[in-house]
């Protein structure tokens, strides 16, 4: 093994014993980059030849200046505005009243509630913690109310509320799109029906399961028939959410506004719903910007930091490596494809979605674009494998977000439980995009 080889391998463990240890990921990152950086002048000292050095702390700095000033990167502080003012609006709590009283004795009707609301929100949000948040608070009380099984109930809200991280408008496909030098619109439009297609599964399996074990998913106590009445709840509660979502992703897909324009038209829309619902007070809008300017400064760190690592990464020729590795094992493009996808699953495991699209994606996804596949489709795949990265433990968010809410003898036990089956659904809408590209693609192409 070259030496270049067991550098790039130690700033791989270094970066692992520093995350496990408990630093702040950015710190890790960047930390990991600048020692790196700085031993690469004294490793000549001792007679080790190595490319990278201080220099490349420059090269980083001229990439941190240049995605403070990147115009499509914009959208992810509007659009995380966007879903913490729709999350004080009231929206979530007005849809779940109605649509359990409305679906009357339908099989799991108040499990298929909470997967419409999670549609709804991820697509005027695109947040996943003030998702997952707001579906606990609203949907556990009346699942547990309705005698609902509570890992099941756990498991739903769970899914439900991570359907932001590829339903447009995602921060993750932001983030990816500035990464892999790939158009957000394209990204956005690419997602649409594989999420549609994750939540018709979850529909699906809380349909199967109230009906095979109806004692699992009661209907709700609450419920009333489907008439006029309910009817016009219905529409009243969607009105608003539905409004918000063809102002932002309309203006999108009929090429009215870039994904940049379109996010000022949502945080403005979100603005709007609080104050026809009357929750837009100054503390309201005080809060809403505090947790933006947060949450934004929160992910620049990082991109900052592993902009740092991927400059000196690659100074060391951490690219030409693993393009190298993958290429060199003499296995066919899908194998490749698969090992890649497998890889990102478990990482998911100990890894958030952010560093993996930073470090992992920028170094293996243009190899396999360069074996032919589409550059979008791989993509997505990618994105709802990532997915799961938010239920699968230790480190899925949604799981502390839900146990951040739930009630005091709801254990973290209970939740993995009830993550499994949707876990496992997600593979399956994984394994359906990869068989049928199109699911994807087609929407992009009858786009343009």
């Amino acid at each position: 093994m070259t030496t270049d080889a067991l550098l790039v391998l130690a700033m791989f463990a270094s970066f692992a014993i520093g995350l496990f240890a408990g630093f702040p990921v950015a710190f890790v990152l960047g930390g990991v980059g600048v020692l790196f950086a700085l031993l690469g002048e004294v490793l000549p000292l001792v007679g080790i030849d190595v490319f990278a050095g201080v220099n490349f702390i420059g090269f980083a700095n001229d990439r941190i200046f240049s995605t403070l000033t990147n115009y499509s990167l914009i959208p992810m502080a509007l659009f995380v505005f966007m879903g913490f003012m729709l999350d004080r609006s009231g929206v979530a709590e007005r849809l779940l009243n109605a649509m359990a009283r409305s679906l009357g004795r339908t099989p799991g009707s108040l499990g298929i509630s909470v997967v419409v609301i999670g549609v709804i929100l991820a697509a005027s949000t695109g947040i996943i913690g003030a998702s997952v948040v707001l579906l606990a608070t609203v949907a556990l009380p009346a699942l547990r109310k309705a005698g609902y099984d509570m890992p099941l109930g756990l498991g739903t809200v769970a899914a439900s509320g991570c359907l932001g991280i590829l339903i447009p408008p995602s921060i993750m496909l932001i983030v990816m799109g500035d990464q892999l030098r790939l158009s957000v619109g394209d990204l956005f439009m690419a997602a649409v029906f594989p999420g549609i297609l994750l939540a018709t599964l979850y529909v699906s399996y809380l349909v199967v399961i109230s009906l095979l074990q109806p004692h699992k998913a009661p209907p709700s106590p609450d419920a009333g028939k489907f008439d006029l009445a309910a009817l016009r709840d219905i529409a009243a509660a969607l009105f608003p959410p539905m409004v918000l979502m063809v102002l932002v992703l309309g203006s999108i897909f009929f090429g009215i506004a870039s994904p940049t324009e379109a996010s000022g038209l949502g945080a403005l829309g979100a603005t709007l719903i609080c104050l026809a619902n009357r929750t837009l007070t100054p503390g309201v809008l005080y809060e809403a910007c505090t947790a933006t300017a947060k949450t934004v400064a929160f992910l620049f760190a990082i991109i900052f930091g592993a902009t740092c690592f991927s400059v000196v990464l690659r100074g060391y020729g951490g690219d030409a490596l693993v393009e190298e590795l993958l290429t060199g094992l003499g296995w066919s493009r899908l194998s490749i494809l698969l090992l890649v996808l497998t890889t990102v699953f478990v990482l998911g495991f100990v890894l958030d979605w952010m560093e993996i699209i930073l470090i992992v994606a920028p170094l293996t996804v243009p190899v396999i674009v360069s074996l032919g596949y589409d550059p979008v489709w791989v993509a997505i795949l990618l994105a709802i494998c990532l997915q799961t990265s938010f239920l699968t433990p230790p480190v899925g968010m949604a799981l502390f977000y839900v146990k951040s809410v739930a009630p005091a003898d709801v254990t973290t036990r209970q939740i993995y439980r009830g993550i499994i089956p949707f876990v496992l659904l997600q593979l399956t809408g994984l394994l359906a995009v990869g068989l049928f590209p199109q699911i994807a693609l087609w929407l992009p192409k009858i786009a343009y």
